[in-house]
């Protein structure tokens, strides 16, 4: 029996969890595997993923569920921790039942949110590993994406270094005329580091760099995570990371990572990546974790690859989105499924009484302080006047044609009015709604959730695109804009609409996915309108071209690739015993 999460803290929970944890080899019989399929790393493992899905593509696909969540407080509603509740009360239930989900960054772990493993007794295990590097997949893409930077900064030094017999001589390639102003890429770090947005490099002499204002974003934000949560194969991976546009001209052509000679090497850093880790709910159900998050600014989604086999492995699979519906589920419906081609069955849209009650006009919420007393007392006007944004997000998943299902994710401090109100508002807008106290009680706290899941899943549905391929970026912007967010239109800055309408001429183009930028604090641009925001235009400043993962980026508002550390970030906290060599202060 788990320990109770009142009492102990989510370390603790794992720690006791993980006496009884699975090993590799145990694994492999209990998922039915091949001993080659099954790549031991220590107490975890990598699924190999082109055998498994070799040996069973034959095999019909499992029910296929995605979690997505209301528009979040800046605490976020629980996502993960639903993702491992539902998981674990479906395994009560008695059926066959797995998950993906996406490895947490070192930027929220070690800055103000935390790890995102769950919480209480819906966590994933071992948590420690889970929250400091996992088996290396954010190492290896820093690693591939700072080399293509390696390349091209040590190109353009010799470019001005020599001239073009030289450089013939020397590098056996042509002089590309890289313009500094238009380089795309930066590097990337997988921190929260606010004086790294904007640098200068290559101070000093002339063999100390080429000298230029460059960049820093976060790891997981990097096109190589977009890559690898979208590939299908090895061969794609090596594709992909050789048509990344890395710099442009001074006439306007890109460069790329194939230009430049790196995507091979990108490839060798990654090769590993494309094989999903395993590992396990603290109730013992199997959870791949694959790909990264930051749905804001990134795809936000656990892997094609692992919902691939994780269909194939499981009777229901389980996988995840970032953020909100607004920007998770709508990547998920129209870039995922559109790659991957699987249709869901279900999306389960995880709410909170706290997020309810800040969109009704409850106080601010600001991460690292305490909740206002208002978060702790009943108070139904609030959530019902919150229930505005959980009905949008309930009419956005249903634009898709699939079932949602609402998941109350209780805490100890909501009322049964409250709870009630909630219910009586997401089945009005012909959503199930379910209770659920999967963060205390685990499987059996979350059965009600579980049940209302397979009932979902019975019904038949359409899923459908909100938009197709053959239309056009400025038109699907516009589309995503008032049919997800609620806007009335979209503004362009005169940059961003000559970048769209030269990228709307090109037909290279045509078949790149709409990947939107935007904060996932509010439905619209602006992170301090909650609710459901009216009356309001979102502006596009700029277009950011990701020609490998073949997106097309729109960006909304002022939002940051590259998020900042707070004041009393997380890793003030974060030690090792001495004496046990345990990680402590971690959760």
């Amino acid at each position: 029996m788990a320990l109770d999460p009142t009492k102990y803290k989510d370390w603790q929970i794992s720690e006791d969890a993980e006496k009884n944890m699975p090993m590799p080899e145990e694994w492999r019989e209990k998922l039915g595997l091949e001993k080659e399929e099954v790549l031991p790393m220590g107490r975890l493992a990598k699924l190999d993923f082109l055998k498994i899905i070799d040996r069973l593509k034959d095999k019909p696909d499992g029910k296929y569920i995605e979690v997505t969540a209301i528009t979040p407080t800046p605490l976020g509603e629980g996502k993960s921790t639903t993702s491992c509740g539902l998981m674990e009360g479906l395994g009560l239930r008695g059926v066959n039942v797995g998950g993906a989900l996406r490895q947490p960054s070192g930027g929220p772990t070690m800055n103000i949110k935390g790890t995102a493993a769950g919480g209480g007794i819906s966590l994933l295990i071992p948590m420690t590993e889970f929250s400091l590097g996992l088996t290396g997949d954010i190492n290896d893409i820093m690693n591939a994406h700072n080399l293509a930077m390696v390349a091209l900064t040590a190109r353009m030094q010799h470019e001005r270094n020599y001239n073009d017999e030289q450089l013939q001589r020397l590098t056996n390639m042509r002089r590309f005329d890289i313009d500094p102003t238009r380089v795309e890429m930066g590097w990337i770090i997988d921190y929260c580091a606010q004086t790294l947005r904007n640098i200068i490099i290559g101070i000093g002499g002339r063999f100390d760099g080429f000298t230029m204002q460059s960049k820093f974003g976060i790891a997981v934000g990097s096109e190589c995570m977009a890559i690898l949560s979208i590939v299908r194969d090895l061969a794609d991976l090596r594709e992909r990371l050789n048509n990344i546009t890395v710099a442009f001209d001074k006439s306007g052509k890109p460069v790329t990572t194939g230009d430049l000679e790196v995507g091979g090497a990108m490839t060798a850093w990654m090769r590993n990546t494309i094989n999903p880790t395993l590992m396990c709910t603290a109730e013992y159900q199997p959870c791949m974790v694959h790909a990264g998050p930051f749905a804001n600014i990134a795809v936000g989604q656990s892997s094609i690859i692992s919902d691939r086999i994780g269909l194939k492995m499981f009777d229901y699979h389980v996988t995840e989105s970032g953020f909100g519906a607004d920007i998770g589920f709508e990547k998920f419906w129209n870039v995922k499924c559109r790659y991957s081609g699987l249709k869901p069955h279900v999306s389960v849209l995880t709410s909170t009484i706290r997020a309810l009650k800040m969109h009704g006009g409850g106080p601010k919420v600001v991460a690292g302080l305490a909740l206002p007393e208002e978060y702790s007392k009943e108070n139904v006007e609030l959530v019902e006047k919150g229930c505005e944004n959980m009905v949008h997000h309930i009419n956005t998943i249903r634009k898709a044609g699939i079932n949602p299902v609402v998941c109350i994710n209780c805490f100890h401090t909501d009322t049964d009015d409250e709870i009630e109100a909630v219910r009586k508002a997401a089945e009005a807008a012909g959503a199930r709604c379910a209770k659920s106290t999967h963060w205390a009680h685990g499987g059996e706290g979350a059965l009600e959730f579980a049940d209302a899941v397979i009932d979902a899943c019975n019904e038949e549905s359409e899923f459908k695109h909100l938009y197709p391929l053959e239309m056009k970026l400025r038109e699907r912007v516009e589309t995503i804009a008032r049919e997800v967010y609620g806007a009335d239109g979209v503004s362009w800055t005169p940059d961003a609409e000559a970048k769209a309408k030269m990228l709307e001429g090109d037909s290279k183009y045509d078949d790149y996915a709409t990947m939107m930028v935007k904060t996932h604090l509010s439905l619209s641009h602006d992170p301090v309108l909650k609710g459901v925001p009216k009356g309001w235009t979102l502006p596009i400043r700029d277009v950011m071209i990701y020609s490998g993962a073949k997106f097309l980026c729109p960006c909304a508002g002022t939002i940051s690739l590259m998020p900042g550390t707070c004041s009393n970030p997380a890793f003030r906290r974060v030690d090792v015993d001495v004496d046990t060599g345990k990680v402590k202060g971690l959760f």
